[in-house]
């Protein structure tokens, strides 16, 4: 009895000593907005500008530049793809696309040998709870056999924004696809009321009721469409048709925190299901993933009143840049282009997007003090990571209004860290070396008392970025990107005089069983108008408006780019996979140890400027 009793004893104390060394990882909130350009928030303009106002004019972010002061503001962040699919998978999988094989919006999964453990996963191996709020976007699905359209269990609670909340009505805008019957758009209100309406059948033509009635709406909600562009239904600016809290965003915070206020007990989601609190024995790490400032560009009206009187400076933009172009970036235009939209349309296209973003920082602000409550009411510490955004956003910078560019609008986004632990984030630093979202997986890792060093995660391309605050890590002269969508397969490699770009592979198709890999050395081998280079030289030229790749003084820097880049992404351990089976892969090594982190450019290459 006397052994039995000791047996027991000592076994609530080890898991006593567990549940102690559980509760003192930090709980951690991983905030990300989507399509959010740097100079929406007026923290990031002071930091780098010194002035609130970004270079189109006001903007307002009173709750971020208050938790801006609490820790540190990295001013020089860069996605590693610009676009949704892409740059979240980077996030999650702390590899940068060529090293991931992720490089659009292909579905992609877990089974392919080479794959890693992603971020959620590696953290619920250490003892958290795993939660996701809002959008996720990886485009990680689970392997059938075959591809399908689940998500992995990646997080112990989900509420998804399209599965828990647009498709259940909690939103106040929704656009699906129907296989019967064509495309719609569902507008809600706040009496309980709604509209739908097709705007593109599967037979026939669509009705002249619904023409009316979509007509009628977007009179009434002042809807401007990208009408000058391919994607002339995508929604640019307008007024949402609920208040604040009852907009698709709204309804996320929602749903945040009716997940912190019922700690330790079950609860009812918007959508009816029987949800889980966190347990306070159990350190969270907590996704929470807005869909503001993307389109449909919608902002509550109690914002857009407030925005309704500024007046922006419409960005510089001459058709006469195109002229300098490569093929792939004039298709990017072209697709993308809002340069012949009025100038009031210009002007709501800037204005509503800023008080899109204005609306999101309340509710960024709400979610932070939520979360921040709950860890001091448990007494337990915290790092919160907020991205704004994913990548970037163009308002009419080189003529277009979207993402997927090598440019800077595209790529540059604000990342700010705030713990309890000051020693790592101290209260109002700014950081100006370059940091990459692949530096965010490590980031957790170390937090969460990993050893980011051991070789089991030898896979990660990124830093710990409490390693970077503290002078740690030796600066990086660059970041690195590269996506194959919208206009195929294109690298990029940015600097601070410099911004370089080319296309990596001859053919815009996603890689395929028989083509993985294979003539990988043709953008450094074939001719320098095949590859489609764009040098940009910042040093005059901060807008990227003025494509020097071809000129005759830069032809020697842009051919030293082509191999740098070219070595990097191609030969430096390419990973290229066929996602339509479950292991087909290979990778590249003709250049191993090419990203050295380090632009060691010839002096006598680099043209003088007066």
């Amino acid at each position: 009895m006397k052994i039995q009793k000791l047996i027991v004893a000592i076994f609530f104390m080890l898991l006593s000593i567990v549940t102690i060394a559980q509760q003192q990882k930090p709980n951690i909130l991983w905030i990300i907005t989507d399509d959010q350009r740097a100079d929406a928030l007026a923290c990031f303009n002071e930091a780098t500008r010194g002035e609130k106002a970004s270079p189109l004019g006001y903007v307002e972010s009173p709750n971020i530049d208050q938790f801006a002061k609490e820790g540190v503001l990295f001013s020089n962040a860069y996605c590693n793809s610009p676009a949704c699919a892409p740059s979240r998978a980077s996030m999650h999988t702390g590899k940068y696309p060529h090293h991931s094989g992720i490089y659009g919006f292909e579905q992609n999964h877990p089974n392919a040998k080479y794959y890693n453990l992603v971020l959620p996963e590696v953290l619920r191996e250490n003892g958290y709870n795993t939660a996701r709020i809002g959008k996720l976007g990886t485009y990680i699905f689970k392997w059938g056999p075959g591809l399908t359209w689940t998500d992995p269990e990646f997080y112990n609670h989900v509420v998804d924004i399209k599965n828990n909340l647009q498709r259940k009505g909690f939103t106040d805008y929704y656009k699906e696809k129907t296989r019967s019957k064509g495309e719609k758009e569902t507008w809600y209100y706040p009496d309980g009321s709604k509209k739908s309406y097709y705007y593109k059948v599967t037979d026939g033509e669509v009705s002249k009721e619904d023409l009316a009635l979509n007509q009628k709406t977007d009179g009434e909600q002042d809807i401007l469409r990208a009408y000058t562009r391919f994607q002339t239904r995508m929604i640019l600016g307008g007024e949402s048709t609920m208040p604040g809290p009852k907009t698709i965003d709204g309804r996320i915070t929602e749903e945040f925190q009716n997940y912190f206020n019922n700690a330790n007990k079950t609860y009812k989601g918007l959508d009816g299901r029987t949800l889980k609190g966190p347990k306070t024995s159990e350190p969270q790490f907590i996704n929470l993933g807005y869909h503001f400032p993307h389109s449909p560009v919608l902002p509550p009206k109690s914002f857009r009143d407030r925005f309704k009187d500024k007046v922006y400076n419409i960005p510089d933009f001459n058709r006469s840049e195109l002229e300098k172009l490569p093929a792939q970036l004039k298709k990017l235009y072209d697709k993308m282009k809002v340069d012949a939209m009025s100038y009031d349309e210009k002007q709501q296209l800037i204005r509503d997007y800023y008080a899109f973003c204005a609306f999101g920082d309340s509710l960024v602000g709400a979610s932070i003090k939520t979360f921040k409550n709950y860890c001091t009411t448990n007494k337990q510490e915290y790092l919160i990571l907020l991205v704004c955004g994913d990548h970037g956003w163009h308002l009419g910078e080189q003529g277009i209004s979207a993402k997927f560019g090598p440019y800077d609008k595209s790529n540059h986004s604000t990342v700010i860290a705030v713990s309890s632990d000051k020693k790592k984030f101290p209260a109002g630093k700014i950081v100006d070396e370059y940091v990459e979202f692949v530096d965010f997986a490590p980031t957790f890792y170390a937090s969460a008392g990993l050893d980011v060093n051991a070789k089991e995660y030898d896979y990660l391309d990124g830093y710990d970025l409490a390693e970077v605050v503290n002078g740690n890590k030796i600066p990086r002269d660059y970041v690195l990107g590269e996506m194959n969508h919208v206009i195929g397969d294109r690298a990029y490699i940015r600097t601070k005089d410099f911004a370089f770009s080319m296309r990596v592979r001859e053919k815009d198709a996603k890689p395929k069983a028989k083509t993985l890999n294979v003539d990988i050395k043709w953008a450094l081998t074939s001719s320098s108008e095949n590859a489609e280079m764009a040098l940009y030289d910042l040093r005059v030229d901060t807008g990227e408006q003025s494509n020097v790749a071809y000129a005759k003084n830069y032809e020697k820097l842009a051919e030293w780019f082509r191999n740098k880049l070219g070595n990097i992404v191609l030969g430096d351990g390419r990973i290229e996979c066929d996602w339509s089976f479950e292991d087909k892969w290979t990778r590249s090594d003709f250049a191993v140890g090419a990203d050295n982190k380090k632009i060691d450019i010839p002096n006598k290459i680099i043209p003088n400027i007066d």
